[in-house]
């Protein structure tokens, strides 16, 4: 197995990257973290598996944190010590999928009804 080297960014660079699609998301703790707001339980459960495989498809698996009304995302490359584009790249095809909503770009996909909820938007 080769060894690549990820180049982990600092502080202000990660500041400087979470903006446009990445605006919501913020650095903490080592990582960047974001906190999707759910209706319920139900909908936090649909986001987290939707997460789930994108990260296993990138097989680069961020922290969970599920609750009734939300679920927090976080990433960081453990093998970097650090949050690497990795982390930035995945966090903007999370960003992208959880985040659709086909109900506000026309055609035949009208999105999830207003009294079922899903992904409350920000």
């Amino acid at each position: 197995m080769t060894t690549r080297f990820e180049r982990t960014y600092s502080p202000a660079e990660i500041a400087d990257r979470l903006t446009g699609d990445l605006a919501r998301w913020r650095h903490a703790d080592g990582a960047i973290v974001r906190v999707y707001r759910t209706k319920d339980w139900r909908g936090t459960l649909l986001a987290a598996g939707a997460v789930a495989h994108l990260a296993e498809a990138a097989w680069h698996h961020p922290e969970l944190v599920l609750n009734y009304p939300s679920i927090e995302v976080r990433l960081n490359t453990h093998s970097a010590n650090g949050v690497t584009d990795k982390d930035f790249d995945l966090a903007r095809k999370i960003e992208a999928v959880v985040g659709w909503r086909p109900g506000g770009e026309g055609g035949a996909l009208e999105g999830v009804p207003d009294n079922v909820g899903y992904i409350l938007p920000d």
